[in-house]
């Protein structure tokens, strides 16, 4: 990944407003496989603010763990779900879920096609957007989004 260096200092731009607010933050990945939540463990103190995450990659887990309606896992709905479970389950004020089709070849929805749900306080959002490129550049521009949609919430 080529923006593993502007990742981490997006992090540690990240933390000081986090720690000024108090705020806990946790995700729910599916197509990122742990890779947002590994960038955030990056930032420094994030053991005071960064709750963890689950990496529910197999729909199976989205439905029992994350409590996703059965149905398509690449959907609004599903990234809502995602995001108001582990906000509950891990008490944390900003969650980010991610779940999306990367490529080459889908099932569900069109390749570079990404969900997110954001759970700010309480109130559940949830965004669609297209990414062009490589899997690893669909990645890449996921986690992107996701770090700025934390940012949009601390401002």
């Amino acid at each position: 990944m080529s923006d593993v260096t502007d990742f981490s200092e997006t992090c540690a731009r990240l933390a000081d407003p986090i720690m000024e607010q108090g705020v806990h933050i946790a995700v729910a990945e599916s197509l990122t496989g742990g890779n947002l939540a590994s960038e955030l463990s990056k930032a420094p103190k994030a053991g005071d603010w960064f709750r963890g995450g689950v990496i529910a990659y197999h729909e199976d887990v989205k439905y029992g763990l994350l409590e996703v309606p059965e149905g398509p896992v690449v959907s609004e709905t599903a990234a809502r779900a995602m995001a108001a479970t582990i906000a509950r389950l891990f008490d944390a004020e900003i969650v980010v879920a991610v779940t999306g089709e990367a490529g080459p070849e889908s099932d569900e929805a069109p390749p570079g096609t990404v969900w997110f749900g954001l759970d700010h306080r309480g109130k559940v959002t949830a965004t669609r957007k297209e990414f062009d490129g490589e899997p690893e550049d669909v990645l890449a521009q996921t986690i992107a989004y996701s770090l700025e949609l934390i940012e949009s919430c601390l401002r």
